[in-house]
């Protein structure tokens, strides 16, 4: 007897004899069988994993599929059952971005840093941070205007900006105001939440040093305004030092068009840079020979200092770490063996090396990684450790290549005093209760 011929047995209230009723296959319920007999390719599928309504836990628009008792018995869904983009599983689901809800167009999204695996971000779980929310660019209608102090100012369409040549790099991105709660008191209560305003991806575009030689650009040009096509008309003062470095006009992330939420069709990508110069939706690029003082760069993005001076034009990221398991709000069954894991990344090169201490800083260890260490990414780290079931301070601080050591949140408040708000790299402390849950603490 086929599948079909069960199924339609089965629908129509077949004898007792019908194998659904001998465990072979999952008897549909009343309420599903018109749509799984709509047709016969259709049925098979539809007997295997019958479609329902996605648990209140589920995203939106999660597509939720029956599970069977043992699935060697059943046959799998089609292929193509996706609509043609693959999904997650949807026992997955748990794993999300937080969104800070005080105000949606200005605010942003937290990476669930806890449950990454590996050291890339996936596309849909690559933190946000936005001015004036998200906007809808057609990339056929979307330009590129390089102007200024060039010999031929030109206008590129993203047709033109593909055919040029390109690169893949790999990259963390940080907000540098990532972790900015803590430079008062311990106070984020997850990883996400204390340093969740970080992701690595892979990302492809054309270097900036290709179009300054379509456009000619000129030795007395020393900086660049970088202006984005949001509703905020985010501009950024870069100097050209940095870009013909190692900038990049990014068209591509993690192997696809990089999302909406990451500036699609184009954005500006400058390694190490605090995240706000990596402009979104880059429209506008003018070469000057001083800074352009935008608001982004007077009002905000600087920090006051202990003498009353601003922190001005502060752009690379601190080397900086922390660990991910165990954290905060999670909670150790028991004494026994665990791996501690964790990042570990710096904006001025790569990570040459981290050091674990789970009694405070009392002693330090040297952790393993995972893969070796890329200029300017994250690197995964960890360390084996047997928990005796006491209380117990988990720390993590790790060095770059230049020398530069992460400080701990002591020395970072006697150098820089407590107004400051961004940039803030001091370690991070999780406490260990004897009862196994996890706590944001000061060291």
């Amino acid at each position: 007897m086929t599948v079909i011929e069960m199924a339609k047995r089965n629908s129509t209230g077949g004898p007792d004899e019908c194998p659904c009723r001998e465990g072979m296959f999952p008897r549909i319920p009343q309420g599903r069988r018109a749509l799984l007999l709509g047709g016969g390719s259709t049925v098979a599928a539809g007997l295997a994993n019958a479609v329902t309504a996605a648990p209140t836990s589920a995203p939106p628009g999660a597509v939720w599929y029956e599970t069977p008792p043992d699935p060697t018995k059943v046959q799998g869904r089609p292929v193509g059952s996706d609509g043609g983009y693959g999904t997650r599983s949807q026992f997955e689901s748990a794993v999300r971005r937080v969104y800070s809800p005080a105000n949606l167009y200005t605010s942003g999204s937290l990476t669930p840093l806890a449950d990454m695996i590996g050291n890339t971000t996936p596309s849909g779980l690559h933190y946000e941070r936005h001015h004036n929310g998200v906007p809808t660019i057609d990339p056929t209608r979307h330009t590129l205007v390089v102007h200024g102090e060039v010999r031929t100012p030109k206008r590129f369409t993203m047709t033109d900006i593909r055919r040029l040549p390109s690169v893949t790099r790999r990259h963390f991105l940080e907000c540098s105001g990532n972790t900015y709660p803590e430079w008062l008191a311990p106070t984020g209560k997850t990883v996400q939440s204390t340093h969740g305003l970080l992701s690595t991806s892979e990302w492809t575009g054309v270097q900036f040093s290709v179009l300054a030689r379509e456009v000619g650009l000129k030795f007395e040009g020393g900086w660049v305004l970088a202006e984005g096509a949001d509703s905020a008309v985010m501009t950024r003062s870069i100097p050209v030092e940095k870009l013909m470095r190692d900038a990049i006009l990014a068209y591509g992330q993690n192997g696809e068009a990089i999302r909406p939420e990451q500036g699609y069709p184009l954005r500006l990508l400058l390694p190490g840079f605090e995240g706000n110069t990596n402009i979104k939706w880059l429209r506008r690029l003018e070469v000057s020979d001083k800074p352009f003082m935008t608001r982004e760069e007077t009002s905000k993005y600087s920090d006051l200092m202990p003498d009353g001076k601003a922190w001005q034009f502060v752009f690379e990221m601190d080397a900086k770490s922390v660990i991910t398991f165990p954290s905060g709000e999670m909670r150790l069954p028991g004494a026994g063996y665990y791996e501690i894991t964790g990042l570990a990344w710096s904006g001025r090169g790569r990570v040459s090396k981290v050091e674990v201490s789970t009694d405070g800083g009392a002693n330090w260890t040297a952790a393993s990684f995972d893969n070796s260490p890329e200029p300017i990414c994250t690197v995964r780290f960890r360390l084996p450790w047997m928990w005796n079931g006491q209380k117990a301070v988990l720390l993590s601080r790790c060095a770059d290549e230049t020398g530069y050591v992460q400080p701990s949140r002591e020395q970072l408040l006697a150098a820089r005093g407590a107004n400051a708000y961004y940039h803030y790299n001091g370690i991070q402390s999780w406490y260990v209760a004897p009862d196994g849950r996890i706590t944001n603490v000061a060291a």
